[in-house]
């Protein structure tokens, strides 16, 4: 165990332990030189004397760093220090999928379907570079936050399968998901990874594993033995070309399996299709001998079968009529030998007739009880009255049964059982919760869809902002971190409106002046025109727009027509004869003297007549 703050070739500072399996122990550290987290996997003190497992952890660790894809964790570096093998790869941040199963289940079938896809993809490009994993399962598929998914544990695969048989506490978490051909100690092929893959798949639909046992033997026996239990048997709702991708991947027989992942992959994709909707149940074309007892013919001392040993005695017969004395002895040795197996054979029998008889003994059937909202206390007692056991009991959040009652139980209802079998529980611990997250300075459209998905009710409260746009989000009723029930909860988001509002003045008899001043108070934009006004005084405003009372923005642009005043009459133009300077003078004169003679009449009377004639006279001569 490395104490925290130590450093790993003076680069990889030890943060805390974040796991331990049956291989290596893993850290999280913090790279000093690149400034990043990431996960340190250093192999086991016990098993860094054996030549073998560090030859084969350095060989796939350094193969896996050929594995370049999206949901394969990356492996940055491998070093010795001290004799200390360790492995440095990215830090996923998230749970693993063992995990994830428990907190999320039951999972949606598409959900199912998409984590299953990213599993496949790694898987394929690792097969594809002829690496076998040889030891999937949820614990080394990881989810980060965003439900993005890794696998890891490529680097001591193959060190691991070589190990943990003789490693029951190691093999018990691995067991449960290893192949018929792995678990009878034939090596692992890329069949074998994908065994794995169809029992991982079982357990996201169902949210258990097929095969349980008190020991990793048992269950390794189950897996060779035992049919794969149907997971319509648990969820009838599950599509059959669902179910036949779990039946066709976890199939006894390797040949009866998907021949690569690809194909897998292809047929899981449209399981949910309605073109496959009546689709048949697989049924395994050939008969597995895994599992299956055969009578063998009996053996002489030398290995031959009664048959044989008949046609050599024949054949001697005719060769020799007698024997020699050696081989009479020969005989009476080898019919000694004969006698210790024939005793053999009849303990073996015994075994076998003592099994056969245990399971006579419990032969009975019963039916499973409906356990469903029964207290996990009232369960337990009921399947002792059914004179069944409890099995494993798994518990999970449910937003329909109250915590401590069962919501479902393996086999389900009804399904008949043989009397002693066991019956697994899953039982609620109460609503499930929501994260609540910090939403400020996100869009309320987004933010609300997604929280109303997840059952909570979304109420929203406009708070004007200069800085922030309209439609984010300012504030928020419940604090990010806390945990809360979603039905049970509603949370008001105060959202921007966009910068405040008001009403424009009504700017009549405003001078253009005023309408400045009240255009930089306000931070409106103000454009003037002018007009001619018989009714608005000069330089006063006529209109404006927006009108008086209208919702403005600091910002906008305010029209405002300024009055010129009235408009100016027409002047007529006066009539003039141009002829020569002496004539219009004359003119002039003349034109003068008659209009004061009409305006003044009482003055012309009293003049002389011989003067108006005399100048009469001469302007008749002139002219």
């Amino acid at each position: 165990m490395m104490e925290p703050g130590y450093a790993v070739s003076g680069r990889y500072q030890i943060i805390r332990p974040i796991g331990e399996g049956g291989m290596a122990n893993v850290y999280l550290a913090q790279d000093l030189i690149l400034d990043r987290q990431v996960a340190v996997k250093v192999l086991r003190l016990d098993l860094r004397n054996d030549p073998n497992t560090v030859r084969r952890f350095k060989r796939e660790a350094l193969s896996t760093t050929e594995l370049n894809h999206p949901n394969i964790v990356s492996i940055y570096d491998v070093g010795e220090e001290n004799s200390m093998q360790y492995i440095v790869m990215e830090y996923v941040q998230g749970a693993d999928l063992k995990k994830y199963i428990v907190e999320h289940f039951p999972i949606p079938y598409q959900r199912v379907i998409d984590i299953m896809a990213q599993i496949l993809s790694a898987v394929q490009n690792a097969h594809d570079h002829n690496i076998i994993h040889r030891d999937l399962k949820p614990q080394n598929i990881l989810v980060d936050e965003a439900g993005n998914v890794k696998i890891s544990d490529f680097g001591i695969a193959i060190a691991l399968s070589e190990t943990a048989m003789t490693q029951t506490n190691t093999l018990l978490g691995s067991v449960h998901y290893l192949s018929p051909e792995q678990a009878r100690g034939s090596m692992a092929t890329k069949r074998s990874d994908i065994y794995s893959l169809g029992i991982i798949l079982y357990e996201l639909l169902t949210g258990m594993v097929p095969f349980e046992g008190e020991s990793a033997v048992s269950i390794a026996i189950k897996h060779f033995q035992n049919e794969v239990p149907p997971v319509r048997n648990y969820d009838p709702r599950i599509p059959q070309a669902l179910e036949n991708v779990v039946l066709k991947a976890t199939a006894k027989d390797p040949d009866e399996r998907y021949s690569g992942v690809k194909i897998m992959a292809a047929d899981l994709a449209t399981s949910l299709s309605a073109s496959r909707a009546h689709e048949p149940k697989f049924v395994p074309n050939k008969a597995s001998d895994l599992g299956e007892t055969k009578v063998i013919p009996a053996l002489d001392p030398e290995g031959l079968t009664q048959t044989d040993q008949a046609e050599q005695v024949t054949e001697a017969t005719a060769a020799k009529p007698a024997e020699s004395n050696a081989k009479k002895a020969k005989k009476s040795k080898m019919s000694k030998k004969k006698k210790w197996w024939l005793i053999g054979i009849g303990v073996a029998l015994l075994v076998l007739l003592g099994t056969v008889g245990a399971y006579a003994i419990q032969g009975s059937e019963v039916s499973v009880p409906d356990l469903t909202d029964m207290t996990q206390q009232n369960a337990e007692d009921v399947l002792t009255d059914k004179n069944l056991k409890v099995g494993t009991i798994q518990k999970t959040a449910s937003n329909q049964y109250d915590s401590g009652h069962v919501i479902r139980s393996t086999p389900v209802k009804g399904l008949r059982v043989k009397s002693g079998s066991t019956v697994d529980l899953t039982v609620s611990t109460g609503q499930k919760k929501y994260r609540i997250k910090d939403y400020t300075d996100q869009v309320y459209s987004d933010v609300s869809r997604q929280l109303r998905q997840k059952g909570l009710t979304v109420k929203r409260k406009y708070q004007s902002s200069t800085t922030v746009d309209a439609g984010t989000i300012l504030n928020q009723s419940i604090d990010a971190g806390k945990n809360v029930v979603p039905s049970k909860t509603t949370i008001t988001l105060t959202v921007s409106s966009g910068k405040p509002t008001f009403a424009v003045r009504d700017l009549s008899d405003y001078t253009q002046q005023a309408v400045q001043d009240y255009a930089a108070e306000a931070g409106l934009m103000v454009t003037f025109s002018e007009e001619y006004s018989t009714s608005i005084q000069t330089g006063l405003v006529i209109r404006q727009s927006p009108a008086s009372g209208t919702m403005v923005q600091a910002g906008d642009r305010l029209n405002v027509v300024l009055s010129k005043g009235p408009r100016a009459p027409a002047v007529q133009p006066s009539e003039s004869v141009s002829e020569t300077p002496s004539s219009s003078s004359s003119e002039s004169e003349s034109s003068s003297e008659s209009s004061s003679s009409e305006s003044e009449p009482s003055e012309t009377s009293s003049q002389p007549s011989g003067t108006e004639s005399s100048s009469a006279s001469q302007a008749t001569v002139k002219k």
